[in-house]
Parts: C-alpha cells; sequence; structure tokens
C-alpha cells in the first residue's frame, strides 16, 4: 500500500468513526429520557412532515428508542404529564441514512396527549437523522 493510500484510508477511517452520533448519548437524563432545553418558535416543528423531530439513533440500533426518548422530555402546556402511542410509520422524505440502501426513509407519527387536552396532537418524528432537538410550540420540557 502507498502512503497516499495509507492516508486515504485512514482519513477515511477518522471520519466514519468520528461522525458517529455522540450527541444522543450524552444529552440525557436519564436511559430514557432525552435532555432538552429549549422549545421551538416554528409551529411547523414537529407538526408536519415536512419538518419533523430527528432524533436518529438507526445506526445505533436505537431509533424507537430514541423516539421514546424525545416523548417522555416533553410536557403539556402547563407541565402536564404527556401519554403518547405510534399511530405507525407514514410519509416516505429523503435521507441518506436508510441503512437498507437507498434515500427514502419514513417518518413514524405519534399521537400525544395529556391530561385535560380536548384531543391528540400528531408528532413525527425521523428516527435516521439527527437534529438539533427541541420541544414543538405549545409543549413544555418536563422537569429534570
Amino acid at each position: 500500500m502507498n502512503k497516499i493510500s495509507l492516508i486515504v484510508a485512514t482519513l477515511l477511517f477518522i471520519s466514519c468513526t468520528t461522525t458517529k452520533s455522540t450527541f444522543v448519548k450524552t444529552n440525557l437524563l436519564d436511559n430514557s429520557t432525552f435532555e432538552l432545553n429549549e422549545i421551538s418558535n416554528d409551529p411547523t416543528y414537529g407538526f408536519s412532515e415536512k419538518n419533523p423531530i430527528q432524533v436518529g439513533g438507526v445506526a445505533d440500533n436505537e431509533g424507537p428508542l430514541n423516539e421514546r426518548r424525545y416523548l417522555n422530555a416533553l410536557a403539556g402546556p402547563n407541565g402536564e404529564a404527556v401519554a403518547y402511542f405510534r399511530a405507525g410509520s407514514c410519509c416516505p422524505i429523503k435521507s441518506n441514512s436508510n441503512p437498507f440502501g437507498g434515500n427514502t426513509v419514513m417518518l413514524d407519527n405519534y399521537r400525544v396527549t395529556w391530561e385535560g387536552s380536548k384531543d391528540t396532537v400528531s408528532i413525527y418524528i425521523n428516527m435516521y437523522d439527527l437534529g438539533e432537538l427541541k420541544a414543538p410550540k405549545g409543549f413544555t420540557i418536563k422537569n429534570k
């Protein structure tokens, strides 16, 4: 192996190991709850399949766990405990993080409610890509 090939192989190895999503593991309140610090000002954040919450985790076999970690960090508008259920997969979107190849993945749709709410709210979550996590507008953050 010549020097250039060795350098290229080393750089590829380093770039692959340093892009692994450590954000998820270092920002946990506990193993089942993400630490959130901000509420989004964007009225579409999480409420639209065009602007889903990106919790990542599929590459580490923690995609569904990360979805629950995110939802466990939410509270109702006045700090109420939330309840949620997975309504199903929906909405194909473009992503380069599909572990099976291709550039399309499906979002998960969760229905969220809290005591005193008149209806459930749909939240769209992307477990393939990782983005900055915030609570959707109208929610608060669970007390630490």
